[in-house]
């Protein structure tokens, strides 16, 4: 059998060496800890833009308190939330990056582990069935892991902690292709009054669309965790964002479901190919701290820390 020599097919190839696997793990405990103190400069501005145009004194009001709460955090170094979350980790990994998977995985979650023991953080994980706390913010299959491979000669490790709130509050319908995209936005806007106060609005609401049911709802959660506002790049798919978007907010259920002019500060979707007899629908809500933050990592270089 012929060896592949991959050196030869790339010229940029970036073999990680034993050290790697600690910066992540050093890099995945800071991700976990300022994610939760650190709110995105999208979702604070989109915060502010809704306070700005709610006309509803109750919903100022409310939308205010969220703010300072915000600020709070930032002066105080507090969490902005007491949920810490599930950890989920999306990472985008270079084409040209040769490293051991497992190793990969490892480093991620002690590094998950170590925030929670040594900042010290909640634990929220427990084993299914038992209901007992592991204590450490990982478990079985926890970290949440998602894989994207992508051209180049870098990885992109994205911490997402998901909240229960609005975790909770998610949804997977097989519709019929006969529903067309007025069943689809039937469905999202179903789904988004039936949570009310749940997932604490204003929220991220991402929709998966198309693919398998597994696949339809790892595309809602992909698109929750977009910035806010950023367009999905296919015009059919946009249109159909700014569409619900219009729609969500003319519920009125407004901010943490007391009323007021802004239900959602963004919807996002992604969409992929499905079954020509299939047409799933997926929604998976990102509660008002839509925490977020990612480490890229660059052969011979420290990690880069952004939202």
């Amino acid at each position: 059998m012929a060896v592949i020599d991959y050196k030869a097919n790339y010229t940029n190839v970036w073999e990680v060496d034993d050290n790697f696997y600690q910066y992540v793990e050093d890099t995945c405990k800071t991700l976990y800890i300022e994610s939760l103190k650190d709110l995105p400069p999208d979702v604070r501005r989109a915060l502010e833009r809704a306070h700005e145009r709610e006309e509803l004194e109750s919903g100022k009001e409310i939308l205010s308190t969220l703010i300072k709460t915000v600020s709070t955090a930032d002066d105080q170094k507090l969490l902005i939330c007491q949920d810490t979350g599930i950890p989920v980790y999306f990472l985008k990994i270079g084409s040209q990056v040769r490293f051991d998977g497992i190793r990969l995985q490892q480093a991620i979650k002690k590094g998950t582990e170590r925030a929670t023991l040594e900042h010290p953080l909640r634990s929220s994980i427990v084993n299914t069935l038992t209901r007992k706390n592991h204590g450490t913010s990982t478990g079985n299959q926890v970290p949440v892991l998602h894989y994207e491979f992508v051209e180049g000669n870098e990885i992109e490790i994205l911490i997402v902690p998901k909240g229960s709130g609005s975790e909770n509050m998610s949804y997977l319908k097989m519709l019929t292709p006969a529903a067309g995209i007025e069943g689809i936005k039937k469905y999202v806007l179903e789904c988004v009054f039936e949570s009310g106060a749940n997932p604490c609005p204003p929220t991220i609401v991402g929709i998966g669309l198309g693919g398998t049911a597994d696949k339809c709802a790892a595309l809602a959660k992909k698109a929750a965790a977009r910035e806010v506002g950023s367009p999905n790049p296919d015009p059919d798919v946009r249109k159909l964002e700014e569409e619900l978007y219009i729609l969500i907010n003319k519920m009125g259920l407004g901010a943490q479901g007391l009323g007021g002019s802004t239900t959602a500060l963004a919807v996002h979707i992604e969409a992929a190919d499905t079954h020509m007899t299939c047409n799933p629908v997926a929604v998976n809500m990102m509660c008002w701290p839509a925490r977020r933050m990612r480490a890229t990592f660059k052969s011979n270089q420290e990690p880069i820390i952004s939202y």
